[in-house]
């Protein structure tokens, strides 16, 4: 059984929410230490998912060469090759009853039980795939990815570390550099995690939301 554990209070949880910022210039000289990086990464493998199905795959650059090779296909953003850990997070393209398949599988060698008894879960699931054409599925399994990306960057913030998300990249160029069509996976959105360059104006700039009254609505 899983105990409860030790918790942020709520205002540390703000302060570091409001510490947090799309970081703009990454210190190229400072890595995330190996124990720190292990926690964000498993951080990614809990994230949730519609049905647990994680119709995902995140696959993190540390290679400076791959770095560079994708960063004319950035925006020439010097993040990608200044950070840390540049984390791609990519979409599976296909999501058939195989996927679905090999899911209830897992969840039986976790969970114990008999695959028939989550027959009634594949009924909804396949049929829940089977309404939409193949352009549908893969934008569900794309905005998935966000849901990543959210925890991801909390994640990091949590831990003390920067990252900054990243939409102004060519995702057709990734997937050929990175050889990712042959793998059945297609890139959705990047990530570029480290930490802040110490003249990084960005760094104290004051966030810009509108007022919780504008955005938040109690019922």
């Amino acid at each position: 059984m899983i105990s409860r554990m030790s918790q942020l209070s709520p205002q540390d949880l703000i302060d570091q929410l409001q510490w947090r910022y799309a970081t703009k210039k990454f210190d190229a000289t400072k890595t995330i230490p190996g124990e720190v990086w292990s926690a964000i990464a498993s951080s990614l493998v809990l994230t949730p998912s519609s049905f647990g199905l994680q119709p995902w795959h995140f696959i993190t650059i540390r290679d400076q060469k791959i770095k560079e090779e994708l960063l004319p296909h950035s925006w020439g953003q010097a993040q990608v090759t200044d950070c840390s850990h540049f984390v791609v997070l990519t979409a599976r393209i296909s999501m058939t009853e195989t996927e679905i398949d090999s899911f209830l599988a897992r969840t039986i060698e976790i969970r114990g039980g008999k695959i028939d008894q989550l027959n009634p879960y594949r009924d909804m699931m396949v049929g829940f795939t089977k309404n939409m054409d193949d352009a549908a599925k893969l934008q569900w399994a794309k905005l998935q990815t966000y849901i990543a990306l959210g925890q991801l960057m909390t994640s990091a913030a949590v831990l003390g570390v920067d990252a900054c998300p990243m939409e102004g990249i060519a995702p057709a160029e990734y997937d050929r550099i990175l050889g990712l069509e042959e793998k059945g996976l297609t890139t959705s959105v990047a990530c570029a995690l480290g930490y802040r360059s110490s003249d990084d104006k960005y760094a104290t700039a004051l966030k810009v939301r509108f007022d919780e009254s504008e955005v938040l609505t109690l019922l």
